[in-house]
This record gives C-alpha cells, structure tokens and sequence, in this order.
C-alpha cells in the first residue's frame, strides 16, 4: 500500500514537472551592461521580458543577464548577438560605431527635441522602408532613444559654448563626439559603466549624458554641475536596440514570434517614453538633492547652443552620402515623423 501510494506520488510529481516543462518551451538570454538595480534594468529591461513571457501564454522565459555576466564588454554585445553567443541583447548603438549609420539621423541635434515617445514611435515607422538593411543577422525587436543628452561637469558651470573650451566629455556615440567638438571639446568614448572612475580620476571632465544614469552610476558624487538647455531641451540623444539573434529568430513558431511582437509595438514604445522622461526626472532631482546645481540655460543660452551644434547635422549628411545613404532625405522624414506623434499625443 505504501509503494502504491509512493508511485502514485512520483507519477503526480513528474506529471506536474512535465506540465511545467512544458510551459517553457522557449528560453532565452538577454544580455545588457547596466547593473540589475538601474532603472533600465527594472524599468525597461525586465518589464519587456515579463510582457513577452505573458503574451507566450508562459511558453517563453527570458533569462536576464545584467552587468555583463555572460562575459565579454559592451562593444562587444551586437558580435554576441550576431553570434548566437546569446540570444538578446540591449546595447546602445553607438557602441558599435559605423554599423547603424541611417538610424544615427534620430540622434542628431534639432531631429529629436525632448519627446522620447515621439522619437521612439518615428524610429518604429522609419524602421522597415530606411533602416532594417542595417541589422543583419538580427531581428530588432524595437529600437529607442533616451530623453537627450545633457552636460553633466564635475566642477565646471557651463552657460556658453565657450565654458567648454579644451574640456573632455564622454560620449558614447560618434554623433555625440561631433556635437563635442563642435562645441571645443574634446570627446572621450566610453561604456557608460566606465564614467565615474574617469571622472574620479579627471580622465573627462563630465559627459554627454541623461539624467536616468545618475541614480545607477551615483553620479552626483563625482559632478557638480548639471545643464540642460530651455524647457529640457538637449544636445541630441542616443539610440539603442532590443535584438535577437535572427537565426534564432527564423526558427520560432508564428504565436511565439507575434508574442514578441506584441510585447515591442506602440503601446511598449509609447510607456518606455514615460518611463525614461520620468526617470530622467528622478535623476536630476537625487543630484539636486546631494548638492549639485542645475541650471535649465535660458532660451537666449540655448541658442548658442543650437547655434553652435547646427553644423553637426551637415557634416553627418556629408559622411553618410559617402556610403550611398541619402542622409538629407532621412533627417527630412525623421523630423517629420517626430513633429507627426508628438502632435498626436
């Protein structure tokens, strides 16, 4: 009776094992380079994988690597993906320089002013007819922009171009070198992770960065000075992506694939900018907070600021035309859509 009643337990617990087993069908690894505590991680990040795996009727899990903990470093995660070392990736573009060159028109000065979810949506239209041929050996699941990069100084107030003469700024993208240099900087690339000890050890002497990264990176005990220009106006922004390796891809079912989908369309796009506006927010009030001044420039400040970035557009016209690429035509119809869903939220 004891052994029947031990088998039967058995069979009932390798029944529900099965059930569960087979409740996963699909899983996946997705590597980023932020810590598991930043708000990209928790706010972005995990949220998507949590959407994907409910829209799969709990037939996909997404396994989260943070940090870089699959090995290897952040330039390194578009190979990784392409690879099929993992299976997703989050990275910013621009630490692959030259790659993305058509998707870099969302990231330059006056394309993309201070509406993330507009620039998100505009990137989404554009994505299939002007920049899908950029990505191969990856489906995108969608592509994003953060709320603009403003200057944040370890000791120096900025109000005019001028105030940045002979300094070095970190940027993470060659767009943002330009608007660095056109301003008399001189730019310093680097992975994110690796601002605060060069701003600690006066490597840079501040960066071309969101507010969102303060809170993660605790920026406001390297830096003093945090500006950004009238009405939270930016000098350009960054583009990132969410891809997958595309023969993984290739080889997932229809419902699987739409759940991805599902979980990537306007509705996600529309909430990550509330998200990282808010988010952005958040960061500059925990620098204010521990002590370091912001200054919102006036609109006249601004203006030397546009004045003196204007040229970057031009020059990333020009290099991209060397490659075939109708840069002109691109920063027309990006603009266009970003005025198009700004004015339709």
């Amino acid at each position: 009776m004891i052994a029947k009643t031990f088998l039967a337990a058995a069979a009932a617990t390798l029944a529900l094992a099965a059930s569960g087993a087979m409740a996963q069908e699909y899983t996946f690894k997705l590597h980023h380079f932020l810590s598991a505590n930043s708000p990209t991680h928790t706010d972005t990040v995990a949220p998507w994988a949590r959407a994907v795996e409910e829209a799969s009727g709990g037939r996909v899990k997404i396994e989260i690597f943070p940090s870089m903990t699959l090995g290897g470093r952040p330039p390194e995660l578009v190979q990784q993906a392409r690879d099929g070392v993992v299976d997703i990736i989050w990275t910013v573009n621009g630490y692959t320089p030259g790659q993305f060159p058509r998707t870099e028109v969302i990231e330059l000065p006056s394309v993309f002013v201070n509406d993330v979810t507009a620039a998100n949506l505009a990137l989404s239209e554009m994505f299939e007819s002007d920049l899908a041929e950029e990505y191969k050996g990856l489906e995108v699941m969608f592509l994003h922009v953060h709320a603009g990069q403003a200057i944040q100084m370890r000791d120096t107030e900025v109000r005019r171009p001028g105030d940045l003469a002979g300094k070095k700024l970190r940027i993470p993208t060659r767009t943002g070198a330009w608007v660095i240099e056109a301003l008399g900087a001189s730019p310093v690339a680097m992975p994110v992770p690796e601002l605060p000890p060069a701003l600690q050890k006066g490597v840079v002497d501040g960066a071309l960065i969101p507010w969102e990264i303060i809170a993660p990176l605790r920026l406001e005990q390297q830096t003093d000075y945090d500006i950004e220009g009238a009405d939270k106006e930016r000098l350009g922004t960054t583009a990132f992506q969410m891809s997958m390796n595309a023969a993984r891809w290739a080889e997932l079912p229809d419902d699987i694939k739409q759940a991805f989908r599902d979980a990537s369309g306007p509705e996600w796009l529309t909430e990550m900018g509330r998200v990282w506006r808010e988010n952005d927010d958040k960061g500059i009030e925990m620098a204010v907070a521990a002590g370091n001044t912001h200054i919102t420039l006036t609109e006249e400040e601004t203006q030397a600021f546009r004045d003196a970035v204007a040229p970057v557009v031009d020059r990333w016209i020009e290099e991209v035309s060397g490659a075939g690429i109708d840069g002109a035509a691109l920063v027309e119809k990006a603009r266009a859509l970003v005025k198009e869903h700004a004015s339709a939220q």
